[in-house]
């Protein structure tokens, strides 16, 4: 008879669903879900004989290194910053882990002491991070079995609504909280094109968009995402020129969320000297509007803009200009930002939201040159899991099965760019109907 193994996840987001049933589903596995919300954590185990939920304050570092030690596997589904804390539990008491976050320098530091404990931390595998990877992997690793080289590689991925939920106007939704989408729009960006390295402070990130057709799926606005040029030695592409990761938004978010970033609202200090109560008075208070001055017009001056401005009506249409009361347990822009774009923003009942991957290579071998795209398309299902929770957490599952299962043997921080990882967790993601969609086109020379 199979030894039961037991998994620890910690956290239980919006994300963590799709991971829990498939985990519970699977023989001789015991799931503990722990997360500071227990009664959420109750909902996605639903009474399941193999699994049960637990209540966990994470700063608890006692019981958290108790759950550790008392399990096979632990799944951090919790912020990023506590990853690192998880992982020395882990390696402390060799066990393994998964995450589907970036790798933190942090993390990167514990490989020596993972690989001396015979342990395995394998981080970002998700989506993006995480499918992106497995799936430009497979292809580079194709190109170059078949004698070829990857010159040029561009990689971008968009969580949307589905075209049919697309009725605010901001073209989008949250599928998950919107806290990280918003920090994200402070990042800086750099890439490589054509052979040199181009790169943007985080205020500028929206400035640099391109508008980018994906064949048979839309029209969206192309912005760059965060740092892409250690891809070069990530992916291993020692040829290419041009390496760039993207992130795909419906058109109109780029030049709005600019005039959001330019008035001040990511700010997550608290605003000094400021005494207003509603999203209309701290907006008056970012720009040094006059109590008298119509908000509208003092807002689009600031600006630089026209009251009929497209930019202007949405940020209106979100309330930053309305009477709307602040709320009173938050207390700087971002925070009071993130609970208005909550509820104006959500995804309603029924609806759909859609991932959209789409990698473009260019691959030169010895007699003729290739343009090659590979496109996820999926699409949440109604009333169930969305697309971002099952491309996110499934690829993480099926990890946590492999490894239990003793079917990836090596120690250390890893993510997911060797093949006996992407492979399995690729070709099981097809049964489920996540998949890719891989055209390729001969090029002149």
């Amino acid at each position: 008879m199979k030894m039961t193994k037991n998994i620890l996840v910690l956290g239980a987001g919006l994300v963590s669903r799709p991971m829990i049933r498939y985990l519970l589903d699977q023989p001789n596995f015991f799931v503990t879900m722990a997360s500071r919300t227990v009664s959420k954590a109750k909902k996605i185990i639903a009474r399941h004989p193999s699994g049960k939920a637990l209540g966990l304050n994470v700063k608890d570092d006692e019981k958290l290194e108790k759950l550790v030690s008392e399990s096979d596997l632990a799944v951090s589904l919790l912020p990023y910053t506590y990853h690192v804390k998880v992982a020395e539990f882990c390696i402390k008491h060799k066990k393994q882990m998964v995450t589907t976050s970036y790798v933190s320098e942090e993390m990167k530091a514990l490989d020596k002491k993972a690989k001396d404990a015979g342990v395995l931390i394998l981080n970002e595998c998700g989506l993006d991070p995480g499918i992106d990877h497995m799936s430009a992997m497979r292809i580079i690793h194709d190109v170059e079995e078949k004698g070829g080289k990857v010159v040029s590689f561009r990689s971008t991925t968009g969580a949307l609504p589905s075209h049919e939920a697309n009725n605010n106007p901001f073209g989008y939704k949250f599928s998950w909280a919107p806290r990280g989408v918003l920090l994200a729009s402070k990042n800086p960006s750099k890439w490589l094109q054509d052979g040199k390295i181009v790169s943007y402070p985080g205020e500028q990130l929206f400035e640099n968009y391109t508008i980018q057709d994906v064949p048979n799926v839309g029209s969206f606005e192309n912005y760059p995402n965060r740092n892409s040029v250690p891809y070069k030695d990530i992916y291993g592409l020692k040829d290419a020129h041009t390496v760039y990761r993207g992130t795909f938004r419906m058109t109109g978010w780029c030049e709005t969320m600019r005039k959001i970033v330019s008035l001040g609202w990511l700010n997550e200090e608290s605003v000094k000297h400021f005494s207003g109560k509603t999203y209309g008075d701290l907006t008056r208070h970012l720009i040094g509007a006059g109590a008298k001055e119509e908000l509208v017009k003092a807002t689009a001056k600031y600006l630089g803009l026209k009251t009929y401005s497209t930019v202007i009506k949405r940020l209106e249409w979100l309330g930053l200009l309305s009477d709307e009361p602040l709320p009173e347990d938050r207390d700087n822009p971002l925070d009071y930002l993130n609970v208005l774009t909550l509820s104006k923003m959500s995804l309603s009942k029924g609806e759909r939201d859609m991932i959209v991957m789409h990698h473009e290579f260019v691959a030169e071998y010895p007699s003729k040159k290739e343009y090659i795209t590979s496109t996820l398309l999926d699409y949440g299902i109604p009333n169930g899991d969305s697309a971002i929770a099952r491309t996110v957490a499934l690829p993480a599952a099926i990890a946590v099965k492999m490894i239990l299962h003793g079917e990836i043997n090596i120690n250390g921080v890893y993510i997911p760019v060797i093949p006996e990882i992407y492979n399995p967790i690729l070709d099981e993601l097809e049964t489920m109907n996540i998949k890719f969609d891989e055209r390729t086109e001969i090029l002149k020379y």
